[in-house]
């Protein structure tokens, strides 16, 4: 299954959807197709990547049912209830929410730092329904669902790294252990003796999760 379409499947019915940072705008044309939405907003922080979303959007644009904005992250994004943010950084979406606000119903979808990610949502309210791992036969994806409700959450560990339900997905079995060939081959290479240290640590901490049968409670 391609990326987008996974990403589509977490995707719930909605009256108002955005999609921030939406490159060609798959996912609202998803959502505006399949009447998951009464409205989109795609948005992107460059006019000229936001015309490939635009073009391909036009009839929903010209009817009314989808609006297309050009800012920085959510800062001009209104009055949406759920809000995909997809195929940037973790840092990225972390500063998106940081400068603007962190959406009612969200789905995440980080390339790298999903571990921060994850800690904010925690550390400020929002509950996390499922927070998985997913491939496309080239590349794997953690995507983070959740809400805001005034909730204070808790991970180990393990889940904080790599996500709560990803620790029972047989996925993430196969993305460690490619992680691992990796730093394992990283520590033929010369370095300074705190990356090797820090190298040796991340190589631990990966072994102990494919080692171990991790508790989620704990």
């Amino acid at each position: 299954m391609s990326r987008i379409s996974t990403l589509c499947s977490y995707l719930d019915n909605c009256n108002t959807f955005a999609d921030v940072a939406c490159d060609h705008g798959y996912l609202a044309q998803y959502m505006l197709k399949n009447n998951l939405c009464e409205k989109a907003i795609i948005s992107d922080i460059s006019d000229k990547s936001l015309d490939k979303a635009r073009a391909l959007l036009k009839d929903y644009i010209k009817s009314g049912k989808c609006t297309a904005v050009c800012c920085d992250g959510l800062k001009e994004v209104k009055g949406a209830d759920l809000v995909m943010i997809a195929g940037i950084g973790g840092d990225e979406i972390l500063k998106i929410l940081k400068d603007a606000y962190i959406p009612r119903n969200f789905v995440f979808q980080p390339m790298k730092n999903a571990q921060a990610l994850r800690a904010y949502l925690l550390q400020n309210g929002c509950k996390i329904t499922s927070d998985d791992i997913f491939s496309d036969g080239k590349n794997y994806y953690f995507v983070i669902k959740g809400s805001l409700s005034n909730c204070v959450g808790h991970y180990n560990e393990y889940q904080l790294a790599y996500g709560r339900d990803s620790l029972f997905n047989p996925i993430l079995k196969e993305y460690l252990t490619c992680e691992l060939d990796k730093k394992l081959n990283y520590l033929s290479a010369q370095m300074s003796e705190q990356s090797r240290t820090n190298l040796e640590k991340d190589i631990k901490f990966i072994r102990g999760v494919l080692e171990n049968e991790p508790d989620v409670n704990t």
